[in-house]
């Protein structure tokens, strides 16, 4: 059996996410219409692992993931008939044959996501379904000193929609938020993340920025003595790359 890594770009506005299972369970996903292509190529029902399950709406620039397969077919060759038959808001951006033990999701060490948001009084015609307008322009200097509570490792059970986790301590690496007149982006690095994590986590930076809640929320939030503000919209929101 081969092992095929995949770097993946997708477009996900019209998309319940990487996958949806349980109660909630749809095969309008990510994975569903990658593992079809797969299937209608090689005639084998595979599995499909990803390095980050992202949420709906959610985009990728640099999404991973890997399968098993017997097919013998090259890989120039496959890379080109899955981007031939996958919908235009879904591409294979890069193919590699790896090791038998790689694991997309069980190897990754960092993931880092990037949130969009443009500012300003007129709301953008174009950006409008990939990035969130705010008509404000928060206070960065704000969000920079709240931002500096979340780097280092902690537990963010209160930083998660989801109802249990067997480890809610991760660790965030980095935090860094770009502002100019028209745009601010907030590229968060870490280990891991839970469950709405780093929309719960923006969502709450975005608030303070706006003065709608002081910095010492954050660790409020992290004693429990507060909630974490509304998730941010996850049109603006992309997992930008997944480091080995």
């Amino acid at each position: 059996m081969r092992n095929i890594r995949l770097t993946i770009e997708y477009d996900g506005s019209r998309y319940q996410g990487w996958s949806r299972l349980g109660k909630n369970e749809s095969t309008n996903t990510i994975s569903n219409k990658i593992l079809d292509v797969i299937k209608k190529m090689s005639g084998e029902d595979v599995e499909l692992f990803c390095g980050m399950r992202t949420e709906v709406g959610v985009h990728a620039y640099g999404q991973v993931a890997n399968f098993k397969t017997s097919s013998r077919m090259d890989l120039t060759e496959m890379q080109r008939y899955l981007n031939r038959y996958l919908p235009m808001d879904i591409a294979i951006t890069d193919i590699e044959e790896v090791p038998e033990r790689f694991h997309a999701q069980l190897n990754a060490k960092r993931k880092v996501y990037v949130y969009r948001m443009i500012t300003g009084a007129v709301p953008s015609v174009f950006d409008r379904k990939y990035a969130y307008h705010c008509f404000r322009h928060p206070d960065k200097e704000l969000m920079d000193e709240a931002a500096d509570l979340l780097i280092g490792k902690h537990d963010f059970r209160n930083f998660t929609s989801a109802g249990k986790s067997k480890s809610t301590v991760k660790e965030i690496y980095n935090i860094e938020i770009y502002a100019d007149p028209e745009e601010m982006q907030i590229t968060i690095e870490a280990n891991d993340f839970l469950h709405n994590m780093q929309r719960l986590i923006i969502g709450t930076l975005i608030d303070i920025g706006l003065e709608k809640r002081p910095v010492n929320d954050i660790r409020a939030i992290f004693r429990g003595e507060e909630s974490a503000s509304l998730p941010c919209d996850p049109k603006g929101m992309y997992l930008q790359e997944i480091q080995y």
